[in-house]
């Protein structure tokens, strides 16, 4: 059984992610599942918009199917790996290339490969229970679904925030810093889908609703003080040890990190500033297939997502004994 229900009415496609013991998490069916449609909607005259929903309350899509990764990884099944990340991408440059409006309804957590299926569409809307994050370096990982495109253009200092700390935004934040279009209050984001997949314009559909309530605004001055520069991350880290107490906090989520992660991390998102998306992707790919093996990617995984005991034993354990070799094996070029 799919874990996607799609349909055609009034001139919109809707895909609704109905994958409610994972929350939706991408494995390889999903995704196998999801590039198809997408092609043929791309030059199906009756299809005008894509609209994306969740079937289930708490998430749009946590995320990839990490802990299938880390398995294929123990078993040395590369060739799945390999598979996975390519046909993973190939969707997410789908997305980023369709020539329809895409609408994506994030009403829950969208973390990971969940936003690889909606940031890179043309409208994502939030409401105010969207939690938004890219928490790869806690699992001996780094973001990628095209994630090192995006997050060097947005605002000062945001994308290496979010990639090192994994710091997790919340509902009206995601626009503040351009990750999200439009929000809606989580109790109207159903008649909005509604009104959507009844016909109504897009831009009448997105004006009819009240916005979702503001959330706090971001600490966007210190994010761009301590992460808006092009300091090593050890001395990002030192930098932040020796702030206030946010800084503190984020030094302290950056200390949960894989040390490789983090270098790995911000290697990858200073290259993306400057590369197309489609080099981001091919370098993310070879990136992907190289940081699975290692022994921080299992090590991370377990501790976060299988005994989940939060308390991984990353090799190296200090950001300042981190191997430059191993480093630039993962990246590439």
């Amino acid at each position: 059984m799919s874990s996607i229900m799609t349909a055609v009415a009034n001139g919109v496609g809707e895909i609704v992610l109905n994958r409610p013991k994972a929350l939706n998490a991408l494995d390889q069916e999903m995704i196998d599942d999801l590039t198809p449609v997408l092609q043929r909607w791309a030059d199906d005259p009756s299809v005008a918009t894509v609209l994306v929903t969740s079937g289930i309350d708490r998430a749009f899509c946590a995320g990839g199917d990490i802990r299938a990764i880390r398995d294929f990884a123990l078993a040395g099944d590369s060739a799945a790996i390999t598979r996975y990340f390519s046909s993973e991408y190939t969707l997410d440059q789908l997305i980023a290339n369709f020539p329809k409006p895409y609408v994506a309804l994030i009403d829950g957590a969208a973390m990971g490969g969940g936003l690889g299926i909606s940031v890179h569409g043309e409208v994502r809307v939030v409401t105010e229970k969207a939690l938004v994050a890219m928490p790869e370096t806690a699992i001996g990982f780094f973001p990628d679904i095209g994630s090192t495109y995006f997050l060097p253009r947005l605002p000062v200092g945001v994308g290496r925030w979010l990639g090192l700390t994994g710091a997790r935004i919340r509902g009206t934040q995601a626009i503040e810093v351009g990750l999200a279009t439009h929000s809606v209050a989580s109790a109207s984001v159903g008649d909005l889908a509604d009104a959507i997949r009844s016909g109504v314009p897009l831009g009448e559909a997105l004006s009819r609703f009240d916005e979702a309530p503001a959330a706090d605004p971001l600490p966007l001055r210190a994010i761009a003080d301590y992460f808006g520069g092009t300091d090593s991350v050890p001395a990002v880290l030192g930098g932040l040890r020796g702030g206030d107490d946010w800084a503190r906090e984020m030094a302290a989520l950056m200390d949960g990190c894989s040390p490789t992660s983090l270098v790995v991390t911000a290697d990858m998102i200073a290259r993306g500033a400057t590369s197309s998306l489609d080099q981001c992707f091919d370098r993310e790919l070879h990136a992907a297939e190289q940081i699975t093996v290692t022994p921080d990617f299992a090590e991370g995984v377990r501790a976060v997502l299988v005994d989940k005991d939060r308390q991984p034993a990353f090799t190296p354990a200090s950001i300042d004994d981190v191997d430059p070799a191993v480093v630039r094996r993962i990246v590439g070029d």
